[in-house]
């Protein structure tokens, strides 16, 4: 079973960049894509940004312009850079790997701005 784990969160302020990184166990696991999500209290959670197998991103409106998602093969990790942050990205953040049929979750990581 492929493990996800996100790191990188933290606290950040207003105009300030943060970069959280998704790890995968495993350097054999080859997903369709890599996405990552966010959930803000009393909110649904929201698609922010996708990775695909090709190297194909794809990114929400919200943080198109300040966010980058990259990847790092030789580590099996997936990177969001997250620039110019406003308080309406706090969230926790969650990285999701889809793989055919199958979907794989991290446990999040807590992003917070301050104003």
């Amino acid at each position: 079973q492929v493990q996800l784990v996100e790191s990188g969160g933290g606290l950040g302020q207003t105009g300030g960049s943060l970069r959280l990184s998704c790890a995968a166990s495993s350097d054999t696991f080859s997903p369709d894509s890599i996405n990552w999500y966010r959930q803000a209290p009393g909110k649904q959670r929201e698609w922010v940004a996708t990775i695909t197998r090709i190297s194909s991103t794809h990114y929400a409106d919200s943080v198109l312009g300040r966010f980058v998602i990259s990847r790092d093969n030789a580590k099996n990790t997936v990177y969001l850079q997250m620039n110019d942050l406003l308080p309406a990205d706090t969230a926790v953040y969650v990285c999701n790997a889809r793989a055919g049929p199958q979907n794989y979750w991290g446990q999040g990581t807590q992003v917070t701005v301050s104003s």
